[in-house]
This record gives C-alpha cells, sequence and structure tokens, in this order.
C-alpha cells in the first residue's frame, strides 16, 4: 500500500528520451564517426533520420491513434496529397515538405505520451550537450575542430565545399564576415553540436519557448543552466533574429498570458504586412541583415506568379533558401502554406498561462523565422524538441488532461473521453 501522500515518482520514458536526445545530437555523432572512424556519406545522415522516425511512428501505432491525435494525423494525410501532386506535376521526387511534416506529426503525437520527468530530462540533456561543447568551441576552436571536423563533415553529407579563404576547418557558413553584426566575443560564429550556425540560433529560439512556457515547472538550477546557454548562445552566434525574439519573449512571459489565442492566427499576416512596409522603405536592402533579409523575402514573394502558388515550378523554389514563405509555396503550393498557419496558429493549446506562452511565443518563432530564413526551422534537430513540448504541454494542463495510457495495436478511436 502506498502510503497517503507520498508523491509518485514519475519513471523514465527510455525510448522517447532516446529519442529526443538523439534528435538533437546525431549531428555530432555523426561527425565525430566521419573523421575519426569512416568517412560517411549523405545516405547515413538520411539513414539517421529515418531511424529515429522510424522508431517514433513504432511508439506511436503501439500506443494507438486516439482522438487527439486526429488533427496533426489529418494535417500529415493532406501534406501527403499535395506532395503527390506536386511529384505528379513537377515530375521530380521531391519529398522535402513531407519530411518536414512527418517530424512535426511524429514528436507532436509522441509529445502527449511523454511525462514530466522525461520531458525535463530530453531538454536538460540537450542543453548540457549544447552547452559544454559550446563552451569547448569559445575556450578553444582548434579543440573544437579536432573533435567534430565541421568542414569535413558538411563537405561529405552534404556537398559543401570547404571555404578556400580559412584553413580553420569550420563550416563555411559558421565564418561569418567583417561586416556582420557581432559582439566581438569569438572571430567567428558559434556552432556547438550542431556545427553550423543556423541550427544553434533556432535552438537558442526553442529554448527560449522552453524556459517561457515552462520554467514555472522547473527548479532555480535548471533555470540558471537553460538561461546561460541562452545568454552565451546569444552572445557568440551573432544571430539577429533571435535577440530580437528573446527580447520580446522577455517581456511577453508577463503579456503573454493576457493575449488571446486567436493572435496566433494574425501573427503571420502580421509579420508579412510589416515585412511589406518594410520593404517599401528600403526596396533595393540587399544587404546580409534584419532589414535586407526581409526585402527580399518581399520581392520574392511579390515575384511569384500563379503557376507558381499551385506547384507547378517546383524548380525555381528550390534557389530561395533565405524566404522561407516562398520556399513553402513553391514546393508545397500555397495549400501547404495555409495549412502550416492554421496548424501552427491553432493547434497549440491556449487555455492556461503556461500553454499561451508556448502558443503565442511558438507563433511568433515559426513566422519571424520564415521571413528572414528558409525552412530551418522544420530541421529535426530543433523542431523535434520543441514539438514534443507543445504535444506535452496540450495534454498536460487544462481542461484536456491526457488519457490513460493505454497500449495495444493501433485503433482509430473516435472519442476517447
Amino acid at each position: 500500500m502506498k502510503a497517503a501522500g507520498t508523491k509518485t515518482v514519475e519513471p523514465i520514458q527510455w525510448g522517447i528520451l532516446a529519442a529526443g536526445v538523439l534528435s538533437v545530437t546525431y549531428n555530432a555523432i555523426l561527425a565525430f564517426i566521419n573523421h575519426n572512424i569512416m568517412p560517411l556519406s549523405p545516405a547515413y545522415v538520411v539513414l539517421s533520420e529515418m531511424l529515429i522516425l522510424g522508431y517514433s511512428f513504432a511508439f506511436i501505432l503501439r500506443k494507438g491513434i486516439f482522438e487527439e491525435d486526429l488533427v496533426p494525423l489529418g494535417y500529415l494525410l493532406a501534406t501527403i496529397v499535395l506532395t503527390v501532386y506536386v511529384m505528379a506535376i513537377s515530375k521530380s521526387a521531391y519529398i522535402d515538405h513531407l519530411r518536414n511534416i512527418l517530424i512535426v506529426f511524429a514528436f507532436v503525437v509522441m509529445g502527449r505520451w511523454t511525462n514530466e520527468r522525461t520531458l525535463k530530462l530530453v531538454f536538460k540533456i540537450c542543453c548540457l550537450a549544447v552547452l559544454s561543447v559550446l563552451i569547448c568551441e569559445i575556450v578553444s576552436v582548434t579543440a573544437y575542430v579536432a573533435l567534430f571536423h565541421p568542414a569535413e563533415y558538411f563537405e561529405n553529407t552534404r556537398g559543401v565545399p570547404r571555404a578556400t579563404y580559412s584553413d580553420l576547418g569550420l563550416f563555411r557558413g559558421a565564418l561569418g564576415f567583417p561586416d556582420r553584426f557581432s559582439f566581438g566575443i569569438i572571430d567567428h560564429r558559434s556552432s556547438s553540436i550542431f556545427l553550423e550556425q543556423v541550427s544553434l540560433a533556432n535552438f537558442c529560439g526553442v529554448m527560449v519557448i522552453y524556459l517561457v512556457s515552462f520554467s514555472n515547472r522547473l527548479t532555480f538550477f535548471d533555470r540558471m543552466i537553460f538561461v546561460a546557454t541562452v545568454v552565451l548562445i546569444l552572445l557568440t552566434n551573432d544571430t539577429r533574429t533571435m535577440l530580437i525574439f528573446s527580447v520580446v519573449c522577455l517581456g511577453g512571459y508577463v503579456i503573454y498570458p493576457w493575449l488571446p489565442k486567436i493572435l496566433d492566427f494574425f501573427m503571420m499576416p502580421g509579420i508579412i504586412v510589416v515585412g511589406f512596409i518594410i520593404h517599401a522603405f528600403k526596396p533595393n536592402a540587399h544587404d546580409d541583415d534584419f532589414v535586407g533579409r526581409i526585402s527580399g523575402t518581399v520581392r520574392n514573394i511579390i515575384a511569384m506568379d500563379l503557376p507558381a502558388t499551385l506547384g507547378l515550378e517546383l524548380e525555381k523554389g528550390l534557389g530561395y533558401v533565405d524566404s522561407g514563405y516562398v520556399f513553402i509555396t513553391y514546393s508545397a503550393t500555397i495549400f501547404g502554406l495555409l495549412l502550416f498557419w492554421l496548424f501552427v496558429s491553432f493547434f497549440p493549446a491556449g487555455e492556461t498561462p503556461n500553454q499561451k506562452r508556448l502558443s503565442h511565443s511558438l507563433s511568433l518563432f515559426m513566422f519571424l523565422n520564415l521571413m528572414i530564413g528558409s525552412t530551418a526551422i522544420f530541421s529535426m534537430k530543433t523542431a523535434g524538441v520543441a514539438w514534443l513540448l507543445v504535444g506535452f504541454l496540450k495534454v498536460n494542463e487544462g481542461t484536456r488532461r491526457a488519457p490513460a495510457r493505454a497500449t495495444g495495436p493501433a485503433v482509430v478511436t473516435a472519442a476517447v473521453r
């Protein structure tokens, strides 16, 4: 008999813990193998993601599909239809957008089954891994390169040639350039375990979302670890977008709970409208800065025609690596963009203060990123844990509580409550 008042300690869900941690760290593991054990090809990166996704889907199928999963399942099925359509009309086996939504579906549904102890461990282990390697990179870039050899890894697995103007061994995008915004802490853009600067910046954004929506459920020590990691990334990664996002969310912690959920629906069009206003004042901005990126995205939006929005010009869209809205439209049609907008706006719960903090910060993170970058927000290295958090908070706060943890073969249950 359990004594009255005794708090039950939640078990660690080792499979979910492994999937969550590996989704963030697999790139660094592969890089270490690439230099120290055997050269790797792009197939190993694809295989790694497939194994993580494969486990996630096996986990979901074993638990079964319930009413709470029907919205993400519907989103996935609609994306499959759009992918088949684009492949048919373009005669190209392009499945990148489908792969992105597979990650969203797998982790958001798996998040519904995750207990609080496991979720905290996922984020804490990932944060400590990023922080420890980041400190190594700051203290000695030579030691950092000796561990992972980023330039060699991306040349072998992504086909990205090494920079001819540097022999540091860093990924060429992380080298930066003299006029780029910087705090001057290090002489390049930090990358930590991601080996490239963009994913580290987005990981910083995900940690901010976690802090905003979950800090009142963390110990003081854990909060300090996450805050220290965020600050160190902002000081060394030279990311203007995440600096702006972090400052907004700092005030948002107090303000977000008072804002209505419908605000998320207006976030994307509002950001696009602001982008058009900035472009009106700076129509010829081409620099690699915040204004230049926004103006470039608006120019690309204006340049799109009807065939482009219907997926008839897929080959053109592959070049818009810094214009996320345009990239998604070309590769998944305007309907793919609309589906993503609606899913991000309405799927996260918005009843409790934490849920509202999550939904508002997530919308800002996603829709702002698409204005100044491509689809890095979909990368498993950062998207996995973000959607795991979304799935967890949707059913573990407010009136929507997680159902009994039934096991068995996959079944679609129309009503579980």
